[in-house]
Formats: structure tokens, sequence, C-alpha cells
């Protein structure tokens, strides 16, 4: 009998949360996406409406980023492979991940990252768009700052990504994300307008990132 309590309890937990939030958070280190731990965004939801609107992002966006789970859910470590390959092969970048001891590669924070980076795909595919949402990408911005790069993973790197690569990397993941986008049989018009929803949903975290570089009443 409790063993049937159990599951009706899981079960209704998957079904009101999904499984990202409750079984990611205590597998992957630093991954407190829905907790209250984070700090409420200053981007008011009004405002975010209004971001959405300038990008051109629509109901027909999150359709085919919907679409775009089932297509790259199981090909996340590939995916990642490409970027990784990409960021370790151009100095500029790789730069953000090594140790200020020696200046090289930290393995072990790389390791840290492409975890939460593997789950940034399913989360923005899967995305509600909502407060909590909202307040995770807050999060992840304050981490490439000065602000918290390197408290979570407590590593002794460099302390901040600079600006100009957030914006910077909007076209290579986005890019490089299409052929994955094309190998499960879509047709070409839906894999075209599920990498146009990537194309603005990446460009709108990208911005949201970029909030607390930003001056005060600037953004």
């Amino acid at each position: 009998m409790k063993t049937k309590i159990l599951y009706f309890v899981i079960a209704t937990a998957i079904c009101v949360f999904g499984t990202t939030t409750i079984f990611s958070q205590e597998k992957i280190p630093g991954y407190i996406y829905g907790q209250t731990a984070l700090k409420q965004s200053p981007v008011s939801l009004d405002d975010f409406e209004k971001l959405k609107q300038s990008v051109l992002f629509t109901d027909e966006d999150v359709k085919y980023l919907r679409m775009s789970n089932d297509v790259l859910k199981d090909q996340t470590e590939a995916i990642l492979d490409v970027w990784y390959g990409f960021v370790g092969s151009t100095p500029q970048l790789a730069y953000f991940f090594t140790s200020k001891k020696d200046g090289k590669l930290d393995a072990a924070y790389l390791s840290a990252v492409r975890k939460r980076f593997a789950q940034w795909i399913l989360d923005t595919s899967n995305a509600k768009f909502d407060q909590q949402w909202l307040d995770y990408q807050h999060e992840i911005g304050l981490r490439h700052t000065k602000i918290k790069k390197n408290k979570t993973d407590k590593v002794n790197s460099v302390t901040q990504v600079n600006f100009r690569y957030i914006p910077a990397l909007v076209y290579p993941i986005t890019a490089t994300l299409k052929p994955f986008l094309a190998k499960k049989g879509n047709s070409s018009e839906e894999v075209e307008k599920m990498h146009q929803a990537w194309i603005k949903v990446v460009l709108i975290q990208a911005i949201l990132w970029s909030q607390p570089y930003i001056k005060d009443g600037q953004f």
C-alpha cells in the first residue's frame, strides 16, 4: 500500500512539475531551476513579453521548440561535443575556463558546466516562459559576471566572461544546431521553423543574460 502511495505521489509530481525540475536538480550540481534560492529577475513579465514581440517570437515558435525537444533530447551529448569543440579551439573563449594557477583549462570546471549546458538544451525546448524561467535566466546571466562566476562550481578561474562574447555566441550555437534538427526525418519546412524558433529563443536569452552587465536604468 505504501509503495502504491509513493508511486502515486511521484506520478502526480511529474505531472505538475515535470521531470526536469524534480530529478535533474539532484543529479546536476549547481542546477537550481525553480528553487526558492533564485532571486527574482529585474526584468518584469510585461517587459519580457515586449522583448518577445520585438524579436517576432510567437506561439508558433513555441510549438516548434516543443517539436525540437523530441528531436534533440537524445542528441545533447553530440551537440555538446560540437559546441565544446568550438570553444576549446577558440582561445579567447577557452580562456574563461582556465585556472588562475597555471592558465590551463580546468577539466572539472568544463565538466560541471557541461552537465548544466545539456540541461539547458532541454529547458530551452520545453520552456514555459514564466516567472521561474525568467528568474533562472537572470541567474545564468549573473554566473557569467564578476558577481557569481566561479562560485557555483567553487573554481579559481578568471573572474568574468566579457560581455561581448554573450551576443557573439548566438550565431555559432544556433548555426551548428541546425544539422541536428534535421536528423529525425522532419520535413525541410519543419526543420527550418524549429531552427528559426531556436535562433529567436537563444537571442532572447542572450539579451536577458546581458542585464547584469548593464547599468541600472539602461537595460
